[in-house]
């Protein structure tokens, strides 16, 4: 057997595309997947914008290109956080992103501090990478800033990676004070802050909230900053054109040009081409089309929740993104082991503990609103009630909690 390297090792597979094999039947309605709703593409616009590049840059479209990505997009992108586009990079999606970050800032034996709990992608991208992950505590408004603070005080943490809007997989929103203590504790304890802000666009209700990149260029030069934001094309236009960035101070930017010329060279020209034609007609309608369905997928699977899971289970309630996150009464009761119990009543989550840095917390679970009809949302949420209240009711009376 040919011998793999030790960061070979350290790799893992990804638990939800794991679950997603198991959820193919087609009775299944699967809340598992972090998908976008195919049927809210945009193909006919995608389709002219294809025809119109490669009628007008055929040659260009299809030629190798430069590593920083294709200069009209980063342009668009650096002018809506009032930014150089020297400060952007172009990735083939977040998930890159998340990668060349951790090359780039990540040494072998660093505290990386996580939210509890976290994007699973994150800590898949940054594990070969030998961090040392510490969970910060949160609650409904995101990261508890004295948790931080106090934990800083305890461990030398040099990152801290946050998804404050939105958040995946809890659906929470980091609140606008305590992103301000956020920003003045990091930049105390001379932390970064690496913000993934995939579903920034995607807020169905209540008021928009300042992103911490945009915080923290207030009141701080662009070189000194000390965060560094993700954004990306795949949940407002189309996931396959594999399209998002990350912006951030120069000298991290030009860092992050040289690991992805060693990862790809560069992402696909024809996909930014094609998405730099959409960007003044077709982005914004999009948005508002995705917000107005997720939105209403939302309030029906809150409020099937609300009816249909038995009484003690919690459930958070989101103001935009894609998920809610489910919390049962009782702590004994295992997520992962109650899945194939629920795939053969057909409904599929993702169970909570590989969102947790620490592997605890085996009571949640996720669910994603955003691919499924409203009748199935009740359905599956209706089946997922049996399955659970079916758990509570033949738990051991002796683990019964008090």
């Amino acid at each position: 057997m040919i011998p793999v390297s030790s960061t070979a090792r350290r790799m893992t597979s990804s638990a939800i595309r794991e679950i997603l094999k198991i959820t193919q039947r087609p009775e299944v309605i699967s809340f598992a997947g972090g998908l976008p709703a195919p049927e809210l593409f945009p193909v006919d616009p995608i389709r002219a914008a294809a025809d119109r590049v490669l009628a007008e840059h055929g040659r260009q479209a299809l030629q190798y290109s430069t590593t920083e990505g294709h200069l009209p997009l980063r342009r668009w992108i650096a002018e809506r956080s009032e930014i150089t586009a020297d400060m952007v990079q172009i990735t083939t999606g977040s998930q890159q992103g998340l990668d060349l970050l951790g090359r780039v800032l990540i040494d072998p034996g660093d505290i990386v501090l996580v939210e509890s709990p976290t994007y699973l992608g994150a800590l898949q991208a940054f594990t070969p990478y030998a961090p040392r992950f510490v969970e910060v505590a949160t609650d409904d408004d995101g990261i508890i800033p004295e948790a931080l603070d106090e934990l800083l005080g305890r461990v030398d943490g040099r990152l801290l990676y946050t998804v404050p809007t939105f958040q995946n997989p809890t659906g929470r929103t980091l609140s606008a004070q305590r992103r301000l203590a956020l920003l003045e504790i990091t930049r105390r304890h001379l932390v970064t802050v690496i913000e993934d802000g995939p579903y920034n666009e995607l807020r169905f209700r209540g008021q928009e909230v300042e992103t911490l990149f945009s915080l923290a260029r207030r009141t701080t030069p662009d070189d000194d900053l000390n965060v560094i934001m993700l954004g990306t094309f795949s949940k407002v236009l189309a996931p396959g054109l594999r399209d998002a960035w990350v912006q951030g101070p120069r000298h991290v930017i030009d860092k992050l040009v040289q690991a992805k010329q060693a990862a790809d060279l560069h992402s696909p020209t024809l996909n930014q081409m094609i998405i730099t034609e959409l960007l003044d007609d077709v982005l914004a309608e999009q948005i508002k089309i995705i917000r107005e369905a997720y939105g209403q997928r939302a309030a029906i699977m809150i409020d099937a929740v609300a009816r249909e899971l038995p009484t003690g289970v919690s459930c958070t309630d989101p103001d935009g993104g894609m998920f809610c996150w489910v919390s049962l009464p009782d702590e004994s009761i295992d997520t992962e082991a109650m899945l194939p119990e629920a795939v053969a009543n057909n409904v599929a989550y993702v169970p909570g503990r590989p969102f947790y840095a620490a592997g605890e917390r085996r009571n949640t679970l996720r669910l994603s609103y955003a691919t499924s009809t409203e009748d199935q949302i009740r359905t599956g949420i209706a089946d997922l009630g049996r399955v659970i209240a079916e758990r509570l009711s033949s738990r051991p009376a002796a683990d019964a909690p008090l």
